[in-house]
């Protein structure tokens, strides 16, 4: 299967909003809102649009990945800017083919060249391990309402990257979003059936819970 891999363009603005809600529609919850996240995020002044990559196929967008950038507020008083990985998505006729690899490869290409220290997300740590990422409670990284989490990771980009980073993670606030809002924009897109209990989501509250006081 041949894929490229590229920037985002304006005009594919609505044909990646929409893969992205193919991808997480009643994956993580019933319904999904990263498509809203994907439409907003992209007129803040924290995302990079360097790292806005899609990949297509056949002349068809089949993916995307999008960051943000985030901060970790050291123990020791510093604040150290990171990247927050995601949405990343894949339709899912195509996924399982290592489209989400190569996405995660390319980008974090290209942010170790931009200078970036590292990639933080919260994700499941049985496909993220294989990604590169680590428990960031292995470097000390808590959650910004200082908890360890299982489902928070980070990957380094650089051999000493990691140096003095103890501390909280704290996310841009654009992933705060209003779900009511979300549900209002989704209102644009084709209706589809809301399911509630499927795997993914017990996976993924499992994975949630798990958090720990540091």
């Amino acid at each position: 299967m041949d894929i490229e891999l590229r920037r985002e363009q304006s005009s594919d603005y609505s044909e990646t909003e929409n893969v992205t809600r193919e991808a997480f529609w009643n994956h993580y919850s019933p319904a999904c809102s990263e498509h809203y996240l994907l439409h907003i995020m992209r007129d803040c002044p924290a995302f990079v649009p360097e790292l806005d990559v899609v990949a297509v196929c056949d002349g068809k967008i089949v993916g995307n990945v999008v960051y943000m950038k985030s901060v970790i507020r050291a123990d020791n008083g510093n604040s150290y800017e990171v990247l927050s990985l995601g949405p990343i998505s894949v339709l899912p006729e195509y996924q399982r083919k290592g489209i989400g690899v190569r996405m995660i490869e390319y980008t974090r290409d290209i942010a170790r060249r931009m200078g970036f220290a590292a990639i933080l997300l919260c994700g499941d740590p049985d496909y993220y391990s294989r990604q590169g990422f680590l428990s960031a409670e292995t470097f000390g990284i808590r959650t910004e309402d200082d908890m360890y989490a299982d489902a928070l990771q980070v990957c380094p980009l650089s051999e000493r990257a990691m140096s003095g980073m103890k501390g909280r993670y704290v996310e841009d606030s654009i992933y705060q979003i209003d779900e009511s809002v979300a549900s209002d924009f989704d209102k644009h897109f084709p209706p589809k059936e809301i399911i509630v209990g499927t795997p993914s989501q017990k996976r993924f509250d499992e994975i949630v819970v798990k958090r720990r006081k540091a």
